[in-house]
């Protein structure tokens, strides 16, 4: 999903370079993306593809996960043209029942994909449907299902070189479940799995979201903003527009409801937000002007709005409001590793 937002060329080469062996995509394309910005690491598609994408994936270098037969067949026949050979690495569905091969399944599927030419089985893995979560019963039996799941592909004649499991939670939760390489996402970014468990505190947000005020009006009493003039002014208030809307990612639920920091001070929505625009009420003694910096996400003086604060006010989770950045937000990448 583009770096969470931030960025899929600049996090992986930042993640290379803070030591990181491999990197995940979710699509042949996003593979493709950071083959052609110059990254060499191997890159593993962890989402589906689609059979007539294995001569993409073979020929830039992308392991691809697997379920059935059907792609790695494909896979064959591209790294027969090719001349290369072709890594997969099988998906077990221990109990996320999304994509994968149940435990009892992946033996004879091992088997199968093993036997075609030019396929290599370089990996297992299975994905964790609630290490964020207090309780960790269901994730240690998703492990010994996946433990099951090895010990029948050795049975079966198959040892991947490569196995893995955790996420983030299960990176800091389960030890146990390391194996060979973990999957970080959203610790990657400096954000915790779920706020209301504790986390290490190294975990910093990465990524803070900026706009400038264009202007500042003092209303008039009985004067509306906005679309469908949801506010009306009672007479003498300031109030800052700031080039900033839903096609930017800042929601429209918004509206009348949340706040940005304007110097130091937290100054709530007042009005629709708009597709490009969105008005801020000023408080009566803060002075503001024309290009002065606008925090929506991240820190200003002893404020600060967080992903999860976002998250809160619109019903959903820190991944998701990461995601909901728009294109045409300028990243500006500053810092290193």
């Amino acid at each position: 999903a583009d770096g969470y937002g931030h960025g899929a060329a600049p996090v992986a080469q930042a993640a290379l370079a803070a030591g990181a062996e491999w990197l995940g995509v979710a699509t042949v394309e996003e593979g493709i993306q950071l083959r052609q910005a110059g990254i060499a690491a191997p890159i593993l598609v962890l989402g589906p593809i689609a059979p007539e994408q294995a001569a993409q994936a073979v020929g830039h270098h992308l392991r691809v996960a697997c379920f059935d037969l059907e792609v790695p067949r494909a896979l064959a026949a591209a790294a027969r043209t090719a001349g290369r050979t072709a890594r997969v690495h099988l998906k077990v569905d221990t109990g996320m029942g999304r994509l994968g091969v149940r435990p009892e399944e992946v033996a004879a599927l091992a088997r199968a994909v093993a036997d075609l030419p030019g396929v290599e089985v370089e990996g297992i893995f299975t994905h964790f449907a609630s290490a964020d979560e207090p309780d960790p019963a269901p994730t240690r039996e998703q492990i010994a299902r996946f433990e099951a799941a090895l010990e029948a592909v050795a049975a079966a004649g198959v040892r991947p070189r490569v196995r893995h499991a955790c996420n983030s939670a299960g990176l800091m939760r389960f030890p146990e479940a390391h194996y060979d390489l973990v999957r970080a996402g959203i610790a990657l970014y400096g954000l915790p799995p779920d706020p209301g468990l504790p986390w290490p505190a190294q975990l910093r947000p990465a990524l803070s979201l900026y706009s400038r005020v264009a202007m500042v009006k003092t209303m008039r009493p009985g004067e509306t903003l906005s679309y469908g003039r949801t506010w009306q002014a009672r007479g003498g208030e300031r109030v800052a527009t700031v080039p900033v809307g839903y096609a930017d990612g800042y929601r429209r639920l918004f509206s009348n409801r949340f706040y940005a920091l304007i110097g130091g001070r937290r100054c709530p929505v007042v009005g629709r937000v708009c597709m490009d625009q969105t008005l801020f009420l000023l408080p009566p003694d803060l002075e503001v002007h024309p290009g002065d910096e606008v925090v929506l996400l991240g820190r200003q003086g002893e404020e600060a709005i967080t992903a999860d604060d976002w998250a809160r006010a619109l019903g959903t989770i820190s991944y998701e409001v990461l995601c909901l950045i728009g294109p045409r937000v300028t990243r500006v990448y500053v810092g290193g590793v």
